[in-house]
């Protein structure tokens, strides 16, 4: 028998249908429906209440790459989803599955520039996968489950749906659909046996690894397949935990600012396998390490969209394919190689190694010595985030990963994303450690999702490393106009008291000594936590000299 629901009825069930138990985002009277039928609904679908539109969308945007499903994200219309804005390009570079919903004005009124009106479709173009507005609430079933599908499928992506507020209010009988489908991509026979081939041919290859996450069985089945061939693997931009760093063949990060022996790697290397790496800006030191469009060595360029393959370096091999299937496919394949290679990959191993050893800080309080502490005493699954600044090298750059989801931080480069991604990671993850990095200038940006950890039941600790200064633009003006500061110093709060106001527990640490009880004392508290760890303003990097030593452009 067909029932009469609403508009927000039919879309919540839509979203149970395709298994959404967590939704975020900050309330507005666009889709009071929509609030309404979660409110109703008995499928156990959580609304988390956000405190800014762009906190609840870079939590979405982190959830996926969190747990591997597409985030959710609600927001008003207008102000609302232009604040959310920020999350949806995020997640577009960072390839992660999100949809976001936008309450929308109602039908009758659009195109008369109406209270906080905007075209969606405009406005959004050329940072999703796919934008569309919903005008019949009989075809919502058909809306959601494509924007599941587009969002899974090929590179992951974030959809934008705009729900017109009298189409939430409108009666349907439409059925629902079943879930959707994401399409595989998987390598074919003849793509296998040129790879394995070029391989074997290979003197010193080299992988670089990128995807928003992956599941533990094709993980663990690659990492074998390196070993038992002693193939090198590095990470890209900010995708450490893609790879166990304590294994034997992981040699590092290739990202802004490589260390030697990941440099040496890319100087002699006669094989490059892109495993679904898309050699990105970050990834490629903007395209001077690797410049398009032929590279000197041969290229593997494994990705699960056709249309990035080709799109900016030529391969002498493209392979339409996920990681996971790829990697699924190359299991038990030995290349009778690893002797031969053996060397290589002892060698950079030992130079990753040794770079796990930071240059000496200026000041009371030394970042290296902090993460060594942190390497030592961190579960090996607690999820690490960062938001972007000088100080995400710390944990992107000398802080060891171990496998999925314990590694949150954005590719975009977008300040504020690790605040947001440690409050959701904590919410969903209660057993487990979470560690937000982030820089004074980089907290404020979305410091107030505090408030989010404290009503859900969260505990991150957030480390504020706090040099009074937006710190990579500082160290830039010191490169190209040295001595000539403008706009890149701060005035701060006392960030120990801002935590005490929302309930959370609150320190102030000033040296190294300091830090380890500090930091246990904030694990013991069983709060929410910020440690602000005030650094000497010429700590400005972890490989660099003082600040006011780093040489002219």
């Amino acid at each position: 028998m067909m029932i009469n629901r609403s508009g927000g009825k039919v879309l919540i069930d839509a979203l149970a249908v395709n298994g959404v138990d967590k939704i975020f985002g900050v309330p507005g009277e666009s889709y009071l429906e929509a609030l309404d039928a979660i409110y109703q609904h008995k499928s156990g679908i959580e609304y988390i209440t956000c405190r800014h539109e762009g906190g609840s969308a870079f939590m979405a945007s982190s959830y996926s790459r969190l747990t591997g499903k597409p985030g959710v994200c609600f927001v008003t219309r207008g102000p609302g989803a232009t604040n959310a804005s920020i999350g949806v390009h995020t997640a577009f570079q960072d390839s992660t599955a999100m949809i976001l919903l936008v309450g929308q004005v109602p039908k009758k009124n659009i195109e008369r520039e109406a209270f906080q009106e905007i075209d969606y479709r405009r406005m959004y173009g050329e940072m999703t996968k796919w934008v569309a507005q919903i005008d019949d609430p009989a075809r919502i079933p058909e809306f959601i489950n494509r924007a599941f599908q587009v969002a899974q499928s090929g590179r992951p992506g974030p959809v934008v749906l705009a729900l017109p507020e009298d189409m939430l209010t409108e009666m349907t009988s439409v059925k629902d659909l079943s879930p959707a489908e994401p399409v595989k991509t998987c390598p074919g026979r003849a793509d296998i046996e040129l790879m394995v081939s070029m391989l074997k041919e290979a003197s010193k290859p080299f992988v670089i690894i990128e995807a928003a996450c992956w599941e533990d069985a094709p993980r663990l089945a690659f990492e074998d397949f390196c070993l038992s061939n002693n193939i090198p693997v590095a990470a890209a931009s900010r995708r450490q935990s893609l790879f166990d760093n304590h294994h034997d063949c992981y040699i590092g990060d290739v990202a802004w600012g490589n260390i030697s022996s990941i440099t040496k790697a890319i100087e002699e290397t006669d094989l490059l396998i892109a495993f679904g790496a898309r050699l990105d800006e970050g990834t490629t030191c903007r395209y001077t390490v690797f410049s398009p469009p032929v590279l000197k060595q041969k290229l593997i360029h494994i990705y699960p969209e056709a249309e990035e393959l080709g799109r900016v370096f030529k391969a002498d091999l493209m392979i339409n394919s996920s990681i996971t299937e790829m990697a699924l496919a190359l299991k038990n394949i030995d290349l009778k190689s690893h002797t031969k290679l053996a060397n290589w990959r002892e060698e950079l191993r030992e130079g990753y190694i040794s770079s796990l050893t930071a240059t000496a800080q200026p000041g009371d309080l030394d970042m290296g010595v902090v993460m060594t502490h942190l390497r030592a005493e961190l579960p090996n699954n607690t999820i690490v985030t960062a938001g972007a600044g000088n100080f995400a090298d710390w944990p992107n750059k000398i802080y060891q990963y171990s496998g999925k989801g314990t590694n949150l931080s954005s590719v975009s480069g977008a300040m504020g994303y690790g605040v947001p991604a440690a409050v959701m990671a904590s919410i969903i993850h209660k057993d487990r450690t979470v560690v937000c990095f982030t820089g004074d200038g980089d907290f404020l940006m979305n410091g107030q999702e505090l408030a989010t950890a404290i009503q859900y039941g969260g505990t991150p600790i957030i480390l504020i490393i706090n040099n009074g200064l937006y710190g990579t633009i500082r160290m830039h003006q010191q490169r190209r106009h040295p001595g000539r500061v403008c706009g890149t110093e701060l005035v701060n709060p006392d960030f120990a008291a801002y935590a005490k106001a929302f309930g959370a527990y609150g320190e102030t640490v000033t040296c190294t000594d300091d830090f380890p009880a500090a930091f246990k004392r904030a694990i013991n508290s069983g709060k929410a936590a910020i440690l602000e760890l005030q650094i000497d303003p010429e700590s400005i990097c972890y490989n660099a000299p003082a600040l006011s030593d780093i040489s002219p452009l």
